[in-house]
């Protein structure tokens, strides 16, 4: 590990570089997201930074060659293909659908198929594309993704290092770091957004890293869905409340509960250091829950839940009583 225990101090500078290049030198042939109805900013502001994040932890990626199946590397850069191309000419809803699940069977299907069966790879498939779309739905909110990106890697980083696979530790560091470069340009007032091409990668990584880190008996299987619980939650509870009043869910809308927390009045910037108190409690409670039995482990994911439960119902609330006509 000599030579690789730099590496997330490099994928920081070089991820620096590239987003600080393209937010200032080629911002003008960057695809621009214009505001519109159903947007949280009001300024027109380039997107497609989430290449310099990818750029800067691909470098390290390199220098540690952590020996991570092939398949994983196909499927990110086939995400950051088409989604680069949906970020500068919109593809339709259906086929960023398919080339997302295509490229979670890729990796899922013959990683898990041997051992676990057909059914399992296939809920995996399906798993990793709803972390792909999910993560994307939640990028809408300066500093936001970056920071579920910061936190969310990190503890898996510590989680690998705690086991003793000092690699995979150095691998998710390497992405910690480089989302902590890009959140440098995107805390609020953003000056780039990911775009698709950095936030559809990043979801499947987390859903990737995830499973490998479950496979290699680094954590339990709880403990990925538990880290990234303040995406997976708001995105999963929004998309079920918007199939029962049956809204077009596949159209943008401003009714995740982080929009309504920034439409609410507490802004881009206390919402960000407000999910970064839930994303880090939440990473600190798996850390400490995988010391104790697993009839305690239920307990603490049960309590997690019911903190959920708590917040969901007291935003619905507030949200409820604001005065008609507001926001």
């Amino acid at each position: 590990m000599s030579g690789t225990g730099s590496a997330p101090i490099l994928s920081f500078a070089v991820a620096s570089g590239l987003v600080w290049w393209l937010a200032t030198r080629a911002a003008r042939r960057l695809p621009v997201d214009t505001p519109n109805e159903r947007s949280l900013h009001s300024t027109p502001v380039p997107r497609a930074g989430g290449i310099g994040l990818l750029g800067g932890f691909c470098t390290a990626a390199v220098l540690i060659a952590p020996g991570l199946p092939a398949t994983l590397w196909v499927a990110v850069a086939l995400l950051i293909a088409v989604s680069l191309v949906d970020d500068f000419r919109a593809l339709p809803a259906s086929l960023r659908l398919a080339a997302h699940l295509f490229a979670a069977a890729i990796f899922s299907v013959p990683l898990l198929i041997g051992d676990y069966g057909l059914m399992v790879a296939v809920l995996m498939t399906l798993a990793a594309g709803w972390m792909i779309n999910l993560y994307n739905f939640m990028d809408g909110s300066d500093g936001l993704a970056g920071g579920m990106a910061v936190s969310g890697f990190t503890f898996f980083a510590i989680a690998a290092a705690l086991d003793g696979n000092a690699d995979f530790a150095l691998l998710n560091a390497s992405l910690a770091a480089a989302a902590a470069a890009f959140l440098l340009f995107n805390f609020h007032p953003a000056r780039i957004f990911l775009g698709d091409a950095g936030s559809v990668p990043l979801g499947f990584l987390a859903a990737a890293f995830g499973l490998i880190g479950w496979l290699n008996s680094h954590w339990p299987w709880w403990f990925p869905l538990l880290v990234f619980s303040p995406f997976i939650v708001d995105a999963s509870v929004t998309l079920a409340r918007r199939l029962l009043s049956r809204a077009r869910v596949w159209e943008a809308h401003r009714d995740h509960y982080y929009q309504r927390l920034v439409r609410l009045g507490l802004g881009h910037r206390n919402t960000a250091l407000a999910e970064y108190a839930l994303m880090a409690a939440c990473g600190v409670a798996g850390l400490w829950a995988m010391k104790i039995s697993p009839a305690s482990q239920l307990t603490v994911l049960a309590a997690v839940a019911a903190v959920y439960l708590a917040l969901i119902g007291t935003i619905e609330h507030i949200w409820r009583k604001r005065p008609a006509g507001d926001v």
